[in-house]
């Protein structure tokens, strides 16, 4: 979760560390509620990641490197591989067309989607690791899905996935 929220492997190592310093200075406190350990994990994670998104967005840019987004765009969502391994999926395997598709999403978006899809949380488990109601959980995977589906159309027909939806499972 880390690697795709950072987007890179440095952002992701950086961010895992500072999960694991909060969790530690934050340890006395932890209660244990479903989802357990591993929730309360993914919710700090999440917190580490959007406060230091946050604070990037308010810092100032200096004037030399105003156009410099637009010029350089950095690579390719996927150009170094996939950017994250678990050991259950085999990414060699995955078409090139759904990692890119995965990586476009908003980040909001993703987080839920990965959240639910690869760490297999439930609806509640993730509302509670990113502090958000239940409902804003199903609309964020919702939307997801609907977007990967539009993006992914083609590789759909290709292999004849059309004739029915994805359902998420019960709450």
């Amino acid at each position: 979760m880390a690697r795709q929220l950072a987007r890179d492997e440095q952002g992701a190592a950086d961010l895992v560390q500072e999960t694991y310093l909060r969790a530690l200075r934050a340890s006395d406190r932890f209660e244990e509620r479903a989802g357990g350990l591993k929730a309360w994990l993914f919710r700090i994670l999440h917190n580490v990641f959007f406060t230091e998104l946050e604070r990037a967005r308010r810092r100032p840019i200096p004037m030399e490197d105003a156009g410099a987004d637009a010029a350089h765009p950095g690579p390719e969502p996927d150009a170094e591989g996939p950017l994250w391994n678990l050991a259950g999926l085999d990414w060699e395997k995955v078409d090139q067309r759904i990692k890119v598709a995965i990586a476009r999403l908003r980040p909001d978006f993703r987080e839920v989607l990965l959240l639910w899809a690869v760490e297999g949380l439930k609806y509640r488990e993730i509302a509670e690791v990113i502090e958000v109601p239940i409902g804003t959980v199903m609309s964020r995977l919702h939307r997801a899905r609907a977007t990967l589906a539009e993006e992914l159309r083609e590789v759909a027909e290709e292999r004849r996935l059309g004739g029915g939806s994805l359902r998420c499972p019960p709450i």
